[in-house]
């Protein structure tokens, strides 16, 4: 099976009321036991692998949709493709909404665990989602995918340089 090496997904974003930021979005921690652990650094834009032949922002929509349960509505932006330290390409589209986290249902998915024990375990594809102010949203951000939300962050006429952890 040939690896894949782009996938899609939406930077989901709400304007803030609060003065610590401007701006409020939405990421996802993975599920499953890798990740179990692991807090700054781990959460992501809700993202994932394109089928052979399918549009980008169909990807990305169904993505979301996988991963949340949130079927996104809206005016789409979309955003430069970003390369990850693996190489895989992440295109995303912007998309403002207010979602309530509490109202994820993610879908979910199956691998051997524990490893080499010949059982399958049953995971969601993410446990958790929560919405983060700029400055939060760098430091739980994958490293990789910290352009995504500074170019957001660009379009939309915010200083990125002073919420870079």
């Amino acid at each position: 099976m040939a690896k894949k090496t782009a996938s899609a997904g939406l930077v989901i974003y709400r304007r803030a009321a609060g003065a610590d930021s401007p701006i409020e979005f939405l990421l996802v921690h993975p599920g499953g036991p890798y990740w179990t652990r692991k807090d700054d650094g781990a959460w992501s834009i809700p993202k994932g692998e394109i089928e052979e032949g399918e549009n980008l922002l169909a990807a990305a929509k169904r993505e979301t949709l996988e991963e949340t349960g949130f079927a996104i509505h809206g005016r789409y932006q979309r955003l430069p493709p970003v390369r990850q330290p693996s190489g895989k390409i992440v295109h995303s589209w912007a998309v403002e909404a207010d979602l309530d986290p509490a109202k994820l249902r993610p879908g979910t998915f199956e691998m051997e665990w524990p490893p080499r024990s010949g059982r399958q375990a049953s995971f969601p594809e993410v446990d958790r989602a929560a919405w983060f102010g700029s400055r939060e949203a760098m430091t739980k951000i994958l490293v990789g995918q910290r352009p995504i939300l500074v170019k957001l962050m660009a379009k939309l006429g915010i200083e990125a340089e002073q919420t870079v952890p």
